[in-house]
């Protein structure tokens, strides 16, 4: 049993890569041979639009032509039995890395003839994780209806963040996120000039309620881990 996990953030130790950490903390508890991938460390880009995975006979139908980094990182996917995506949230996306990161994995699988039977090769489990300044209610305020063929407990605060939900599990078959808002950001705040936010406050959800996040992203890797047999 193989668990990926992809760091969307540019920080390797802060709340994100942390919360990963803890997912293939619970994944590997279950026995899963786990890796931890920070994208920033990598050099490639997103989608080429040179449709050589759509081409019918060509040799890189249902795969992503590019040749960069990312090339034996897609490959190793396909031979896992579950991934964990970890982003912070930027202005309403996921990271820039993330978001590149999705175009090529998810565009080679997207079939043009037939929509609901994706190109990929077989059924993975998908574990989001978000992380984010504004509260869990902020990401959520407005958030549009969560279409049918996306499980309830996948709904993340924009328009654009659901729309790769509704991707990933149309693709891989299954899905699940943690939302992690109100994030402690900083370890000085009175270096930064970040005036809105009360530091006593973010330093208590850092102690109170991060913790619980922590848990939360654990059993998430953990059922992910159980359900791959």
């Amino acid at each position: 049993m193989k668990v990926l996990a992809f760091n969307g953030s540019p920080r390797k130790t802060w709340n994100t890569a942390t919360l990963l950490n803890k997912a293939i903390e619970g994944a590997a508890a279950r026995g899963a041979e786990t890796e931890l991938i920070h994208l920033y460390d990598l050099n490639y880009k997103g989608c080429y639009s040179c449709f050589a995975c759509k081409t019918r006979g060509g040799a890189s139908y249902g795969r992503c032509a590019a040749k960069d980094d990312l090339t034996p990182i897609l490959e190793k996917i396909e031979d896992a039995d579950a991934i964990i995506l970890g982003s912070p949230i930027y202005i309403g996306h996921v990271s820039g890395e993330m978001k590149s990161f999705l175009e090529r994995l998810l565009f080679q699988y997207a079939n043009y003839d037939d929509p609901w039977h994706p190109l990929c090769p077989k059924k993975i489990r998908v574990g989001l994780i978000y992380t984010a300044n504004a509260t869990e209610e902020q990401m959520m305020a407005g958030a549009p209806k969560v279409p049918e063929e996306v499980p309830e407990e996948a709904g993340g605060g924009s328009q654009v963040v659901l729309i790769h939900e509704v991707f990933l599990k149309t693709t891989f078959g299954h899905l699940e996120t943690l939302i992690c808002g109100d994030t402690y950001q900083f370890e000085d705040y009175s270096k930064i000039a970040a005036g809105i936010f009360d530091p006593e406050e973010k330093a208590r959800r850092r102690k109170e309620v991060f913790p619980i996040d922590c848990r939360k992203a654990f059993e998430l890797g953990s059922r992910l881990a159980i359900t791959t047999h």
